[in-house]
């Protein structure tokens, strides 16, 4: 049974996914919604979950990134608009970035959200942020950081290099995920702009860049601060000779607008994505609207250009879901979804498991929800399809996630708010927790169990 606390938390979290709607298409078939995981799959193994507590004390902690140096390090992003280490299981005091006056922190999803190391970043100490920008009355910027050069746990304050602008109509969905992909590009989720219902219809619009995937080349010469990887969907080609152009318009594959930045498309509010550390496959996490939540998959030797649906999709059903009887599919279905309620209103994705703690999550890809604490698991099965079960069920606000050099995944949650009158810097209750088998916890360390 929920706490009263919790409740309240999903009651304002699904008050503000639900208001606004949009016409979109109807609803699926019963035979496409069928292809679409959903909880309650077996999944290969019997694995079995628990969240071992790694750190404490922190203000609305959001995020996890690894400099992937060799120093085992884990750098753990406040939403206020501060970087802390975690270095040999404590939680290094003096922060290694702050950049609290530059970050806008109003509303609960905006803040300092994302943060990406370098792939060389041991040789050139090159690592990004994204984050809302106060300045600006809400700009989301990208920009680059090097570390100092006398002390390997403190950033240079003064390096910051805008890499990335972009203008955001409302406070809300600001995604804010970035990586480096296995290709070496630095990847950026933009959510749609917010309100609800994408008004602007945004993420289906290719002259800009809300509610999309970018993927940008940052390794230029000082005179741009990023180029266009030749290989993008939308990379620009020249003018095309009208004959050339007629043929690929019957397709519908010819956009001589497209921003060159963008990777994928038709995106909510991404929360998170990540690329698995062995294969190079891409999870994206994209948070709902009325009710669905759901993951989305793209192969690692699929070229990019995907259009996966909003706002025309939630999820596998057409949006909104009373629009009409019936519809086709439009864009790429996700791999699995699960319904609001007692599974929750938000998803946040995590990762898949290539650490050595618990071999028996290897492979698996996990997902939470910030309003109901659940944690599922997804992978195939031996037939190819996809088993999303769920493994643990916990009182956790779970905000953000990030893996280690080692392949380990790590969860962040606090008790923040939804509210006004919420005062971040008097809340540091935010925690950080690494998955690991049911058996394999640490004796004596605050594990994460399921409820009764």
């Amino acid at each position: 049974m929920r706490t009263p606390r919790r409740t309240a938390f999903i009651f304002i979290a699904v008050l503000i996914a639900v208001s606004g709607s949009f016409s979109a298409l109807g609803t699926l078939a019963q035979d496409q919604e069928a292809t679409v995981a959903q909880p309650g799959g077996d999944l290969p193994g019997d694995p079995t979950l628990e969240l071992v507590q790694v750190a404490e004390g922190l203000i609305d902690p959001v995020n996890v990134s690894s400099p992937r140096d060799g120093s085992g390090r884990l750098f753990v992003l406040e939403r206020t608009g501060t970087v802390r280490i975690i270095e040999d299981d404590q939680l290094v005091e003096d922060p290694f970035l702050d950049i609290t006056s530059e970050v806008k922190i109003d509303f609960l999803e905006q803040g300092l959200l994302g943060l990406a190391f370098h792939p060389d970043y041991a040789n050139n100490g090159r690592f990004f942020v994204y984050y809302i920008d106060y300045r600006t009355n809400g700009m989301q910027f990208v920009v680059e950081y090097s570390v100092s050069a006398d002390d390997p746990n403190v950033a240079d304050p003064e390096s910051g290099r805008v890499i990335l602008t972009v203008d955001d109509p409302y406070v809300n969905h600001n995604g804010g995920t970035i990586h480096f992909g296995p290709d070496g590009y630095l990847y950026v989720v933009i959510g749609d702009g917010g309100l609800a219902g994408d008004p602007y219809r945004n993420a289906q619009n290719l002259g800009n860049l809300l509610g999309k995937i970018l993927r940008l080349d940052v390794d230029t010469d000082s005179s741009v601060p990023y180029a266009i990887p030749e290989d993008n969907p939308f990379a620009p080609g020249g003018v095309q000779q009208s004959a050339i152009a007629n043929e690929v318009a019957q397709t519908g594959d010819y956009h001589p607008d497209a921003r060159p930045e963008i990777y994928v498309y038709g995106l909510r509010n991404a929360w998170q994505f990540s690329f698995d550390q062995e294969t190079g496959d891409l999870y994206i996490a994209d948070v709902g609207q009325v009710v669905w939540e759901e993951i989305n998959f793209k192969a690692a030797d699929e070229p990019g250009g995907q259009n996966y649906g909003w706002d025309f999709m939630e999820g596998a059903h057409c949006y909104p879901p009373d629009d009409s009887e019936a519809c086709g599919s439009f864009g790429v279905l996700p791999v699995a979804e699960f319904d609001h309620g007692e599974n929750g209103c938000s998803i946040t994705g995590i990762g898949v498991y290539r650490g050595s703690t618990s071999p028996d999550l290897d492979g698996i890809y996990f997902a939470s929800d910030f309003c109901s604490g659940i944690f599922w698991g997804l992978a195939q099965d031996d037939a190819g399809a996809w088993q999303f079960e769920q493994l643990l069920d916990t009182d956790l606000l779970v905000t953000g996630a990030g893996q280690g050099e080692d392949g380990e995944l790590y969860v962040t949650a606090c008790t923040c708010e939804f509210s006004r009158d919420y005062n971040p810097f008097e809340n540091a209750t935010g925690t950080v927790w690494q998955l690991v088998s049911a058996d394999g916890e640490e004796s004596g360390t605050p594990v994460a169990t399921p409820e009764s």
